[in-house]
C-alpha cells in the first residue's frame, strides 16, 4: 500500500499523441496529478474527465501537471479523447494490470460491455520529489474527489506548507 511521504513507483505510459509520459521526468511547480480511470466503457469516467478538462487552465495556473490513464488500447483511448472532447488533456493508455496493482488500484472483471479486466479509479497527488502527497482509490466508478475541491486543497496546502498526512 502506498503511503503519503513515501516514494511512488516509477510510472511510464504511452500517450495518444505518440509521446511517452514518465513520472520521473515531470517538473511541476507544485504537484503532479494522476487520474487513473476505468476506460471508455464508463459513463462516470466521461463525466469526471470532462469536469477535469474544464479546469485544466486553473490546474496549470496553480502549478499542477496532470495525466489521465487507463488500460484501454491506443485505439480506444484515441476514441475517448475525441468523443469525450478532452482536447489538451494528456491521455495515457495500455496501463497494465500488474502496474495498476503496484499503485494499489482495484481491478474488476468485466460484465456486459466492459473489458475482461480493467482498473478502478484512483487519483494521486504527487510532490515534485515523487513522494505521494495524497490519494483516493475507489472500488467503483462513484465517489471520486471533485476537481474543485482538489484545486482548493492544493491552493491551501501550497500556501500553508501543509504536510502530507496519513503516513503513520
Amino acid at each position: 500500500m502506498l503511503k503519503p511521504r513515501q516514494d511512488t513507483p516509477e510510472l511510464s505510459v504511452n500517450l495518444i499523441n505518440g509521446t511517452q509520459w514518465e513520472l520521473s521526468k515531470q517538473t511541476p511547480e507544485s504537484f503532479t496529478f494522476i487520474v487513473f480511470y476505468r476506460g471508455f466503457h464508463c459513463p462516470k469516467c466521461r463525466q469526471y474527465l470532462q469536469d477535469i478538462h474544464r479546469h485544466l487552465e486553473e490546474l496549470n495556473e496553480i502549478g499542477v501537471k496532470m495525466v489521465a490513464i487507463s488500460s484501454d488500447t491506443e485505439e480506444i483511448a484515441k476514441e475517448t479523447y475525441e468523443k469525450w472532447e478532452l482536447d489538451g488533456l494528456p491521455i495515457g493508455y495500455g496501463f497494465s494490470i500488474e502496474e495498476a496493482r503496484k499503485w494499489g488500484l482495484f481491478i474488476s472483471k468485466g460484465i456486459k460491455q466492459e473489458p475482461e479486466l480493467f482498473i478502478e479509479p484512483g487519483t494521486f497527488i504527487i510532490k515534485k520529489d515523487r513522494k505521494l502527497y495524497a490519494s483516493s482509490i475507489q472500488t467503483m466508478p462513484f465517489a471520486r474527489p471533485h476537481i474543485k475541491e482538489i484545486i482548493s486543497a492544493i491552493k491551501f496546502v501550497t500556501k500553508a506548507k501543509y504536510p502530507a498526512r496519513g503516513e503513520a
